[in-house]
């Protein structure tokens, strides 16, 4: 037997399916866990050692929906229910 071209047509099992999670196609059925981000652990799987894999999930890799108001609202100390002054116009 070799474990070249000939073993590669025999090949039609799929051991990754997608995750819920994250999305991408490495969700093990068997063991029933994403090798990527390790679902159904609550925490997300990271490592140090994959310092790009960090990078293209981190935080301001998506929409940041919520996150990306707050260096506004904090300038304005989070006031909400008031309109801001207007600035008065120099002469």
């Amino acid at each position: 037997m070799t474990k070249g071209t000939q073993a590669f047509g025999k090949r039609h099992n799929k051991s990754h399916t997608l995750c819920r999670r994250c999305g991408k196609s490495s969700y093990h059925i068997q063991k029933a866990q994403c090798a990527s981000c390790g679902y159904p652990a609550a925490k997300m799987r990271k490592y140090n050692w994959a310092a790009k894999a960090l990078r293209r999930r981190t935080t301001g890799s998506g929409r940041m929906r919520h996150l990306k108001d707050m260096p506004r609202r904090a300038k304005n100390g989070f006031r909400e229910g008031t309109t801001a002054t207007k600035k008065k116009v120099s002469a």
